[in-house]
């Protein structure tokens, strides 16, 4: 990835299960490979400069780097913390700081891994979301059965109900990402449903599927079942954040299963584990594309501003794509984008 133009993240050192053992070591992967990207560690300075100590990274080192600064803060989110509690009483956390920097026009883009309700809470409290968007929503790719392509699914977990104007709201800003991240133009739009009949499902998911298909200019094509997440049938995925979080997780959950049964299978005798010596480079390279780890990293879409969101138990690989995904929105400009998406009549009157 080749980027252009300076870029500056703010990236909340102290989030997520493992804190900066992850998000340090995801911060140098990302320098060493863009040379034009500076980050702005939010966190506690002793803890941040003892981490890189402990990566042969002087503090004096650290003070003259030309793509790290610290901002030093003195509270963390943690993951037990209450939405409300900690947008009430964590003002100087590293991830209400992150939030600040973006709004301040300091950093472009914020990428945390911790408490994701306090991050919603906080990203609509600091960013606000921008003129005609009535809740913003999380977003993230996923695999499909062509290698090649992935589909980009909303809401992940953000908004538990959702009406059908706000899912109509999904599927505009879902148009917009798919069409500035990967290039797709007219991207398909589709609403996930219990059935592919139009007379499945709720009222307001028949609403939904009214509005966007009085829309000329999204591409719906319709509803889609759990079974065709994966189909490369859409390229983006509508649906509320309670199905959405349900449907992730499963999905993960299956993953890991196939994993371990595959590797369980293969070791049980001698010939399995020939066939597995066999097989080895066709199932590294499908168990590859499967790899949570490279679609890290779920977007706050709505806001005025970039906010990504890792995987609270993200390795440094994984964090790293979130990272990469913070900078491809930035590049592509995607809040306004959104914006200029809406303002053009994209939202039914």
């Amino acid at each position: 990835m080749n980027s252009q133009r300076n870029l500056t993240l703010a990236l909340d050192v102290m989030g997520g299960d493992q804190g900066p053992l992850v998000t340090i070591s995801s911060a140098i992967m990302a320098i060493k490979q863009l040379p034009n990207l500076h980050l702005i560690l939010c966190g506690d300075e002793n803890i941040i400069t003892k981490e890189f100590a402990r990566l042969n990274i002087s503090k004096e080192s650290l003070v003259k780097h030309p793509q790290l600064s610290i901002f030093a803060t003195t509270e963390v989110v943690t993951m037990d913390d209450k939405p409300a509690f900690a947008l009430r009483t964590k003002k100087n956390s590293s991830m209400r700081k992150a939030l600040d920097l973006v709004h301040e026009g300091k950093a472009q883009a914020c990428v945390s891994a911790g408490n994701t309700g306090a991050l919603f809470s906080m990203a609509h409290f600091v960013l606000k979301t921008l003129p005609g968007v009535e809740r913003p929503a999380l977003i993230s790719s996923l695999p499909t059965h062509n290698d090649d392509k992935h589909v980009f699914m909303l809401d992940l977990g953000a908004n538990v109900f959702c009406d059908s104007h706000v899912l109509y709201q999904f599927g505009v800003m879902g148009s917009v990402m798919a069409e500035q991240v990967d290039g797709i133009n007219k991207p398909r739009i589709a609403l996930l449903n219990m059935g592919e009949e139009a007379i499945k499902g709720s009222d307001h998911i028949k609403q939904a599927a009214l509005e966007l298909s009085e829309n000329e200019e999204i591409n719906y094509i319709g509803f889609i079942e759990g079974g065709d997440i994966f189909s490369n049938k859409a390229d983006v995925i509508v649906c509320d954040g309670f199905v959405g979080n349900v449907a992730l997780k499963t999905c993960e959950g299956v993953a890991r299963l196939v994993y371990e049964k595959s590797r369980s299978a293969f070791s049980q005798s001698f010939l399995m584990k020939i066939m597995a010596f066999l097989l080895k480079p066709s199932l590294k390279k499908v168990f590859k594309s499967m790899n949570p780890d490279q679609y890290n990293g779920a977007s706050l879409i709505g806001l005025r501003g970039i906010v990504v969101k890792s995987h609270g138990n993200a390795n440094a690989n994984a964090f790293f794509s979130a990272i990469i995904e913070a900078v491809k929105e930035v590049e592509r400009q995607v809040p306004e984008k959104i914006k200029s998406s809406l303002e053009q009549g994209l939202s039914p009157q």
